[in-house]
């Protein structure tokens, strides 16, 4: 779907498919047991729910080695982006995966950033990067890598909460957060995904977040629903992600639905595309195609999806008006 929109949750190691695997594996004389694609799908890219998922994403994401592999994996993402019609994307990235193996930050950083440059150039795509704190990892190690990165902060655009969220309250990363809110960058946090709605009330008062990633279960909760009407507090939904880690039992039976009849900022996005076996454009198809959202309403997520951004104004307002001219252009999706 060529629809122009922003991708705001979108993880770079979750972009990483079974071919990438093998491919980092052997440029990087990285010895695994799998001789073809297939071997690996059934192993790595298998999972039930999040615990499983996140241990086969780690897993997969310890062939990243060095700058041209996070080039390389940044890159191919944009250009998958760019296909399917995204305008902007801000991309989570988990520095502490990386740096638990020994990786240097500069290799990282630095290979987003390239990647980020040619891809403006080529396709004109911008994207701009967020630092994954692992909720499943100690305050002290999120702080650890918080320093760590504190010479980047050029580079990076806001401080996200991602991982294992069972038994990971946000309130562990108050004191992050608070030290990210002071040193200006923009914040958002996973909540909400596999758990209740308390967690979204943590993120939203205690961490002060910007954007929910996923919050599916704030619909369990009838005043937050009124607070993130009230307020447009935005969602960044994963809904096949939702599916695929069944904290949802099929499409069909997805919240955003009621988030969007219930006038919550919802915006469609991929998670973890190379898992889940579906980009941003698949999502949006899917939703499209299960009669789920009207053409329309798939317009009006776009255009969320912009207003939820980190973007300047004046960027936001540049890629709204691109919408508009598409929807102008293509009568039948309304506006």
């Amino acid at each position: 779907m060529s629809l122009p929109k922003a991708e705001l949750h979108i993880h770079l190691e979750g972009t990483l498919s079974p071919e990438q695997y093998l491919f980092f594996a052997q440029r990087n004389n990285i010895h695994v047991p799998y001789s073809n694609v297939d071997e690996v799908k059934k192993d790595l890219y298998s999972f039930s729910d999040l615990s499983s998922f996140i241990a086969a994403y780690k897993k997969v994401s310890q062939e990243l080695c060095t700058e041209a592999d996070f080039y390389d994996l940044t890159f191919a993402y944009l250009k998958k982006a760019h296909s399917q019609g995204v305008l902007h994307t801000e991309i989570f990235f988990d520095f502490q995966c990386s740096s638990y193996r020994g990786i240097a930050p500069s290799a990282l950083i630095n290979g987003m950033h390239q990647a980020y440059v040619d891809a403006l150039a080529q396709f004109n795509i911008t994207a701009s990067s967020i630092l994954s704190i692992l909720r499943d990892s100690s305050e002290e190690d999120a702080f650890k890598a918080y320093d760590l990165l504190r010479i980047y902060k050029d580079n990076i655009v806001g401080i996200g909460l991602a991982s294992i969220e069972k038994g990971n309250p946000p309130s562990k990363f108050e004191r992050v957060f608070a030290r990210a809110r002071e040193d200006g960058y923009h914040l958002t946090a996973h909540a909400g995904e596999e758990v209740g709605s308390d967690y979204i009330r943590q993120a939203i008062t205690q961490l002060h977040v910007e954007r929910i990633d996923h919050g599916i279960s704030c619909m369990r909760d009838p005043l937050l629903v009124h607070t993130l009407a009230a307020t447009q507090l935005p969602l960044t939904v994963c809904p096949l992600s939702n599916v695929a880690l069944g904290n949802v039992s099929c499409l069909e039976t997805h919240p955003i639905r009621a988030m969007f009849d219930a006038g919550l900022m919802v915006t469609i996005n991929s998670d973890d595309p190379a898992f889940f076996d579906g980009y941003i454009a698949d999502n949006y198809i899917a939703l499209g195609q299960s009669s789920i959202f009207s053409c329309a309403e798939l317009v009006t997520c776009a255009r969320n999806s912009f207003l939820a951004s980190f973007c300047s104004i004046e960027a936001k307002k540049r890629y709204l008006a691109q919408l508009d001219e598409y929807c102008y252009q293509h009568e039948c999706l309304g506006s």
